[in-house]
């Protein structure tokens, strides 16, 4: 009894370990690339077909617009009504200037006013009794011309009053500087005490409008005359544009997409680019005036060739594929490939013609000249699945053939 147990277990300690070794060549096949034979490779016909591409180009984040605040009279702050980075809107209060040297001109030139009001009164009425007079040839005509010139004088005196009180009043106003519009503060180099005027080199902050925003970045000539050498006027090639997106500084996708609505007329000589612009909504404050981003531009090209990028290998920034020939051998073949690329393919420029066939897996272990039996993705994904299948029903005879 102990005899035989000893001999079952024996047995099935040996089947699970050849179980495992099993399932451990099969997964070890299935990691290099499908191969299902000592010299079956996986090859693929490439043909034309069109291809979604994405490029990505620095650029900087700007608001709509950034206006620098600048005090227009001078004097101590004596209040700041924000804080840093604060979301204001238009007329609203930022900073405070000492007011009482404008509050006292302006109490000046209201009194000036008055004053001046009331010499006219007198001189007017003095004008319409001397008129009176004159006419009634009670006085001379000199008299009444000085009685005309000195309401003259004081309709002028009025007017200088006026014009000072008009000015005094707008200084009392410029004590409190408001934002011109709506947008975000920026930093606040000057604080309570510090003495600002009109010629101060730093503005007092900086208001930005980021309900939209602009985006700026740049494409070679060669780029831009690509995406508008099918003509018409700006206005409809900046139409034809495709939206495009933003990649963060974080490496996220900005959620909102954005349009390119203006294109630099002039072409940098130094660089040989052309500055675009897009803008971007921005309701929920995201973006930031003064930021880093990449735009992502969307290419659709036609009839073009795509390999994977898992079929070619690399030497010397060089990209090289496997080519079937008739004969069965695979021939070491250089490529050409665009600088666009979706991650998983590369697009083939030079090297390869529609109809080849390359090999597209088990690559490394391929060598110039050598000779293979092509199978094709389907006859690989088969020959797999026959196998596990094997493997779960126990043939581990056939399991790996």
């Amino acid at each position: 009894m102990n005899m035989s147990m000893k001999k079952n277990r024996s047995f099935s300690s040996s089947r699970i370990a050849l179980l495992a070794l099993g399932i451990s060549a099969l997964t070890a096949c299935s990691s290099q690339g499908g191969k299902m034979g000592d010299d079956e490779f996986t090859v693929q016909e490439v043909t034309s077909t069109s291809s979604n591409q994405v490029t990505k180009y620095p650029a900087t984040i700007k608001g709509l617009q950034d206006i620098e605040i600048r005090p227009q009279v001078s004097g101590f702050i004596v209040k700041l009504c924000v804080d840093e980075g604060a979301t204001v809107h238009k007329g609203q209060a930022l900073f405070q200037i000492d007011p009482t040297q404008y509050q006292a001109a302006f109490d000046q030139a209201k009194a000036g006013v008055e004053s001046a009001k009331a010499n006219l009164k007198t001189v007017s009425e003095t004008e319409v009794n001397k008129k009176m007079l004159h006419e009634q040839k009670i006085i001379s005509d000199f008299e009444y011309q000085t009685a005309v010139n000195n309401l003259l004088t004081a309709k002028a005196s009025l007017a200088q009053a006026e014009a000072s009180y008009t000015a005094a009043k707008q200084n009392l106003g410029f004590c409190t500087v408001t934002s011109p519009s709506d947008g975000v503060i920026g930093t606040f180099p000057y604080r309570i005490g510090a003495l600002v005027s009109p010629s101060v080199a730093d503005p007092l902050t900086t208001v930005s409008q980021i309900g939209d925003m602009y985006v700026y970045f740049s494409l070679t000539e060669k780029e831009l005359l690509n995406l508008t050498k099918a003509g018409g006027t700006l206005k409809e090639q900046l139409e034809k544009m495709p939206e495009v997106q933003l990649e963060l500084s974080d490496g996220s996708v900005y959620a909102e997409k954005g349009k390119i609505d203006a294109v630099s007329g002039v072409i940098d000589q130094e660089t040989g680019s052309v500055s675009m612009r897009a803008i971007f909504p921005n309701k929920q404050n995201v973006l930031r005036s003064g930021g880093m981003a990449n735009i992502i531009f969307p290419y659709t090209m036609e009839n073009v060739l795509l390999v994977p990028q898992s079929a070619t290998v690399d030497i010397q920034d060089k990209k090289f594929v496997y080519v079937l020939q008739p004969d069965s051998t695979v021939k070491y073949t250089e490529i050409q490939i665009s600088n666009l690329n979706d991650g998983k393919n590369y697009i083939v420029l030079d090297g390869l013609k529609s109809g080849d066939k390359i090999a597209v897996e088990g690559v490394t272990r391929l060598s110039d000249g050598m000779k293979i039996t092509p199978i094709t993705p389907a006859q690989r994904e088969a020959k797999y699945q026959q196998a596990l299948k094997d493997q779960r029903e126990g043939n581990l005879a056939t399991a790996f053939n």
